[in-house]
């Protein structure tokens, strides 16, 4: 009897974990955590970290000759025309962030969406960002890697082959021109979009008008192929007012990454160059006043105060390139200011304010591309009304980032009666105004600037430079590809040409 009595509670215990055992895996699945991704969040991600890195302030913007830094070190790049290469340089800011936070979210949406029938908007949507993002890379860099980007996770390729730049802009050009068409608001649309809220008829403005900045960047090495693509997108239709531009709303939670750098770590070591002041100056420019701020006898970073900040277009005073922190006292000495911090700066607490928006395409910029394919004799219409459309849109965007920054009317009107469109110098006109517009587009204003070859920029003067040239050509691929793909960086190299900023893209022909 006792030997039962002893087996009692054993089987009773089997018996109460067989009993628990029951349902054991429903139990433990969290009845409200997610289990799959709504593939809308991942494309505003990728949206929202396609806008431009702070490294743009150290290549981009010198080069052009908008905005640099007299200051080495970190800041060392288009300034000196030097490179600037490390884990963390400057050189990896577009690669990183594209690659990274955007290029493999975009290829994951699209193979997510590719056969939803209900989400075929988001699936051409993703389509259209990827080839915008693809295209700032590679202008910025030349060939890169494309097809096989982006296959990390899906296909475990983590070493992709590069892609030649022309073969990359033929499928740009397939990819904006396909999804661009096959948009339809009659079907299942996202208004959960941070860029357009689902109105497919501004998104497909601005593929086509993408799409035109492609045929556009053609335009020295295949006439011929760029303006079928310009004629092509006008016949989509293109953005040509505000109302339409492509931009990321930044706000608290996701800041403006140049505005974050101007009002941080570097807020007393950027100037306005005093090519770009002073062009806006000569040209009584109304948006000199919606820019610049100087802080008026300033000796120091610290002495950058309100009090002292001055937005009077005739007290800004532009930094002259050239010089480095061990040269520029003596040339603010000699331009009868207290210091170098006393020259004008791009206004952080308007334009680059941490939420104030990043404009990818706006209607100033297809205004005067489509001006520009006037001019060529490619589209019809009249190059001076685009011309004049595109130079308004910008007056006016301004406003629409800040209203202390808003260009009052009269002025504008003012201003293109001072300054109207010459057809003779028609290409100079465009694309020098295009500049202006572009300011704080980095990636646009340096690819536009090879394109066009406008404005006419004066060399920076600076001794130490390593191009042999007069500019800078392209941004060099980040070291870290040496270490992680390095046979297929050589393969791009062996046909691309050296790995240094001499060596210009595809498109950039002689």
């Amino acid at each position: 009897m006792k030997k039962i009595l002893l087996y009692i509670p054993l089987i009773a215990l089997l018996i109460g974990v067989s009993s628990c055992e029951k349902g054991f895996d429903e139990i433990n699945i969290n009845p409200t955590a997610a289990t799959s991704l709504n593939p809308l969040f991942t494309f505003n991600n990728a949206m929202i970290n396609t806008t431009f890195p702070g490294s743009t302030m150290v290549f981009e913007h010198p080069i052009v000759q908008q905005v640099f830094s007299p200051n080495s070190g970190v800041l060392a790049g288009g300034n000196f025309n030097v490179d600037n290469r490390g884990p963390t340089g400057p050189n990896t800011g577009i690669w990183q962030r594209y690659y990274r936070d955007a290029i493999r979210y975009l290829v994951d949406v699209v193979a997510k969406t590719k056969d939803d029938p209900n989400r075929t908007n988001l699936y051409h949507m993703a389509r259209i960002w990827k080839a915008y993002a693809f295209m700032v890379l590679t202008d910025t860099y030349g060939d890169i890697p494309y097809k096989e980007a982006g296959q990390g996770f899906l296909a475990a390729n983590v070493t992709p082959k590069y892609d030649t730049q022309q073969s990359i802009y033929d499928d740009i050009i397939k990819e904006l021109t396909e999804a661009s068409a096959a948009l339809d608001a009659a079907k299942p649309t996202e208004a959960g979009d941070i860029i357009y809220g689902g109105n497919i008829a501004k998104w497909k403005k601005f593929g086509y008008s993408i799409l035109l900045r492609a045929g556009m960047r053609l335009t020295k090495v295949n006439p011929t192929l760029a303006q079928a693509t310009v004629v092509k997108a006008v016949a989509g239709g293109v953005i040509t007012t505000n109302a339409d531009n492509g931009m990321v709303r930044n706000n608290a939670n996701f800041q403006n990454p140049v505005g974050t750098m101007l009002n941080s770590t570097e807020a007393a070591n950027l100037y306005l160059t005093r090519y770009f002041v002073n062009y806006l100056t000569t040209n009584a420019d109304p948006r000199l006043a919606s820019i610049a701020v100087r802080y008026v006898g300033a000796k120091s970073g610290a002495e950058q105060t309100a009090a002292k900040a001055n937005r009077d277009p005739a007290v800004q005073i532009g930094m002259p390139m050239g010089f480095d922190n061990g040269t520029i006292p003596a040339q603010a000495t000699a331009d009868k200011l207290a210091s170098f911090y006393d020259y004008s700066q791009l206004d952080r607490t308007r334009l680059a304010k941490l939420d104030a928006p990043t404009f990818m395409v706006t209607a100033a910029q297809t205004n005067l591309l489509l001006a520009e394919a006037v001019q060529r004799g490619w589209i019809t219409g009249s190059a001076a009304d685009y011309y004049a459309a595109g130079v308004t849109a910008h007056m006016q965007q301004l406003g629409d980032v800040d209203a202390a920054s808003a260009v009052p009317a009269a002025a504008i009107t003012a201003y293109l009666q001072k300054n109207p469109y010459v057809a003779a110098n028609g290409l100079e006109m465009i694309n020098t105004q295009y500049w202006v517009a572009s300011l704080l587009n980095g990636p646009e204003v340096f690819a536009n600037f090879r394109r066009s070859g406008f404005p006419k920029l004066t060399p920076n003067p600076y001794p130490g430079k390593e191009i042999k040239g007069n500019f800078i050509n392209r941004i060099t691929y980040p070291d870290s590809e040496l270490s992680v793909n390095k046979a297929n960086q050589a393969e791009a190299l062996s046909r691309q040409g050296p790995d240094n900023q001499d060596t210009r893209v595809w498109w950039d022909k002689q």
